[in-house]
């Protein structure tokens, strides 16, 4: 079967982004950032593990592991009582989902500039044939 000739129009980029150590282990990255904003939309870790089809229990240890390596908490937790426990954003993680948001928006900005001048080289080699 012959592959049909693509428009270049119709040619998108997705790219990832993620925070990572010198020797590889992964810090913060698009999916983390997303369970960030969701706690802080839902108002606990509870809401945005069902909003985004998480396990409570990976995804509580994915942010604890998030905030040994940066050293400070992300989420303000309460245990259990009569009306169960909640977790919501602390201070800093409220702060650090804002510079990421920021950061991110930068970043695909800048992505966006870059592709658009691609995809030009991508007409013009197509006019040379």
């Amino acid at each position: 079967m012959e592959e049909q000739r693509v428009n270049i129009d119709d040619i998108m980029l997705h790219h990832k982004m993620w925070l990572e150590t010198i020797d590889g282990q992964g810090i913060l990255g698009d999916g983390k950032w997303k369970i960030l904003k969701a706690v802080e939309q839902q108002g606990s870790l509870t809401g945005a593990c069902q909003q985004l089809g998480l396990t409570y229990r990976r995804t509580w240890g994915d942010l604890k592991k998030i905030e040994q390596q940066l050293g400070f908490p992300l989420l303000n937790k309460s245990r259990g009582g009569k009306e169960g426990g909640m977790s919501e954003l602390s201070p800093q993680g409220k702060a650090l989902t804002a510079a990421f948001d920021r950061f991110h928006s930068r970043v695909d900005e800048v992505v966006a500039e870059a592709f658009d001048t691609f995809r030009d080289t991508l007409r013009e080699l197509e006019k040379m044939q």
